[in-house]
């Protein structure tokens, strides 16, 4: 976070001498003409596809209706969770201040998302080593009851464990038909197997990704970066902390905010690298973390984490949000190798070349130009980034021609492209909360608790923001941190859930007030992972074609449904539903009917689950 300053760190000036080099964007521009950002190969087809049916819609008349209704219906869905991190009135240290994510996960396989929240602790509670408060202090899974309401079976899934918990991500890791969750900590991380009957068994240091106990893990994902079927586990870091090293609130100008002594960091605390462990496809994971380029870049204060196809090689790369450092982007070498290359593509600083305080991400092609583009969340007077992918991963910050550059007051969190209105392109949320309770004691246009944003997509690569238009559930101030995106009661529009914290969860749903048409899409991998993550999707109803990804971790250590959801505006029928998987095989499925969940085995097999609830 990066609301102050410090003596600067080695990694500090190295990015420094880098923003000298590359100190405008016709720099960049240069360089990308040279060819030296092109490394990647030939893109497909796919993008000029896209480009050529659907690049731009006719635009949303300002202020029209929304076309649905957003109400938080936690406590009537029985989600009972209160996620505690650190004081509440005030934080000591800066690990007080992170809270955690959230999961969708149906981990029964019954068709309906299931919720699990991660929850932290309190210093006193850290210094014991475990909760003093029983199950109180545990993460929660919540079943789905189909009914609009939710069941807490921790205890019955074997998941009561307390911790200083970040984030959590979701995967087949073993192919056995069950999705598993691996949750982060400050300390050992936990790998939750499935075991296909409603439990769960911890098996993260038999699967040799347990980590040291005295690092601080945040954002994880999984995914297939060698594409040899098994799901592979990425995992950044924070700082290096510890109660020992830690410095009190106030001790120098670097630990004060509008007067306030406030906690310290991450400026002043040794910076960290990533860590990428291999499946070995026998329960285990090798740390390759060297070896893959990955760890080659430290001093990083690694917060979000987002995989993704950027140049449209079939190969994930990986982007993660660094908290006032350079954010970093890991282009795939499809030789089970990465190249760091945030700079030279436009994604590590600012536009202006400034260190931001990165935390939640992203990813969409919110203006079907066949491409996806990032969204990064940032620290108070930052805003919000939009790198939008110029093509081949060479991309430019467009948040304020998008209309992203107006709210500069929040420190933002957890976020999504998601299509509320279902008409075929991606608007986005993000959720927000300040880092500093000893705010609530003066009176300044920065405020601890902070309201949420919603910006519609007009259709011409411009974002209107229309929180006001959404009501309290976006405009009362809260203290978000990560969020995540499904559709929980199956009814065809995607939903919300945001773990806020040191405060009651959140549960944003979505009610639809127009006729627009969608589809739902379950992918199951045969020869590519079970879970399909890295899959590419391409979906064309008449003149609308779109592309999504099933994708693990994102938004702010947080994870959204697998499932895939296309809004289809007024279009009836699905003309063209394309399947890239990751072990190369295509899919082509035509004329599908709309309004409902499929799901499709890799090979083409279709089966139709059911209408909307």
């Amino acid at each position: 976070m990066i609301g102050r300053q410090s003596p600067k760190h080695p990694s500090h000036e190295a990015e420094e001498n880098s923003r000298k080099l590359l100190s405008n964007r016709r720099d960049f521009l240069r360089l990308a003409g040279s060819g030296l950002l092109l490394q990647a190969g030939l893109a497909t087809g796919l993008a000029q596809d896209i480009a050529a049916t659907s690049r731009q819609a006719i635009p949303k008349p300002l202020s029209a209706p929304l076309g649905y209704t957003l109400h938080d219906v936690a406590e009537e869905a029985h989600l009972d969770f209160l996620q505690v991190c650190g004081g509440d009135k005030s934080k000591k240290y800066i690990l007080e201040t992170t809270g955690s994510g959230v999961a969708f996960i149906d981990y029964d396989n019954d068709g309906w998302p299931d919720i699990f929240l991660v929850n932290g602790a309190t210093l006193d509670e850290a210094k014991l080593g475990r909760s003093s408060a029983g199950d109180f202090r545990s993460n929660k899974l919540f079943h789905n009851n189909r009914d609009g309401t939710f069941m807490d079976v921790t205890a019955k899934a074997g998941l009561i464990q307390s911790g200083w918990g970040q984030g959590v991500c979701v995967g087949d890791f073993d192919n056995d038909g069950f999705e598993d969750l691996f949750v982060t900590y400050w300390g050992e991380d936990v790998l939750y197997h499935n075991n296909g009957d409603g439990t769960f068994t911890e098996v993260g240091r038999k699967a040799k990704v347990a980590g040291d106990p005295g690092r601080w893990s945040t954002g994880c994902a999984f995914l297939d970066y060698d594409r040899d079927g098994k799901l592979d586990l990425l995992v950044t870091h924070y700082v290096n902390f510890s109660k020992q090293n830690a410095m009190d609130p106030g001790t120098n100008p670097y630990c004060m905010f509008k007067g306030l002594a406030v906690n310290c960091g991450p400026r002043g605390l040794m910076g960290e690298t990533s860590t990428l462990y291999h499946n070995n496809g026998d329960g285990t994971f090798t740390d390759v973390s060297m070896k893959a380029g990955i760890s080659k870049h430290g001093g990083f204060y690694g917060l979000g984490v987002l995989v993704a196809d950027f140049d449209n090689d079939g190969w994930p790369d990986i982007y993660i949000a660094s908290d006032t450092t350079a954010s970093l982007l890991f282009m795939n070498n499809h030789d089970g190798t990465f190249r760091e290359e945030g700079l030279l593509r436009g994604v590590a600083f600012s536009e202006t070349g400034m260190g931001q305080a990165g935390m939640g991400v992203d990813a969409a092609d919110y203006d079907h130009d066949g491409w996806l583009d990032i969204v990064k969340t940032n620290f108070s007077d930052e805003g919000v980034d939009l790198f939008h992918n110029d093509g081949d991963a060479a991309f430019t910050d467009v948040s304020g021609a998008a209309g992203l550059g107006n709210e500069t007051h929040y420190v933002s969190w957890g976020c999504g492209f998601f299509d509320p209105d279902n008409d075929g392109w991606a608007d986005l949320m993000y959720v927000s909360g300040h880092v500093y309770p000893e705010l609530e004691r003066i009176h300044a246009n920065t405020s601890y608790r902070e309201p949420r944003a919603l910006y519609r997509n007009r259709g011409n690569a411009v974002f209107e923001e229309v929180s006001q238009l959404a009501g309290a559930a976006i405009t009362t101030p809260s203290t978000g941190r990560g969020c995540a995106f499904g559709d929980f009661n199956n009814d065809g529009c995607v939903d919300v859930v945001i773990n806020n914290q040191n405060e009651k969860a959140s549960l944003l749903q979505v009610s639809r007030q127009n006729h627009n048409h969608w589809i739902n899409i379950t992918l199951v991998g045969t020869k590519s992972n079970r879970s399909a993550i890295g899959a590419r999707l391409k979906c064309v109803a008449g003149s609308l074609s779109q592309i999504a990804e099933v994708r693990s971790g994102g938004s702010y250590l947080s994870q959204n449904d697998l499932r895939v959801a296309f809004g289809l505006g007024e279009k009836a029928v699905v003309d063209l539903l394309e399947i890239q998987w990751p072990s190369g095989a295509v899919d082509r499925l035509h004329n599908l009917a709309v309004d409902q969940f499929i799901r499709i085995q890799e090979g083409g097999t279709l089966t139709s689950l059911q209408n909307a609830k």
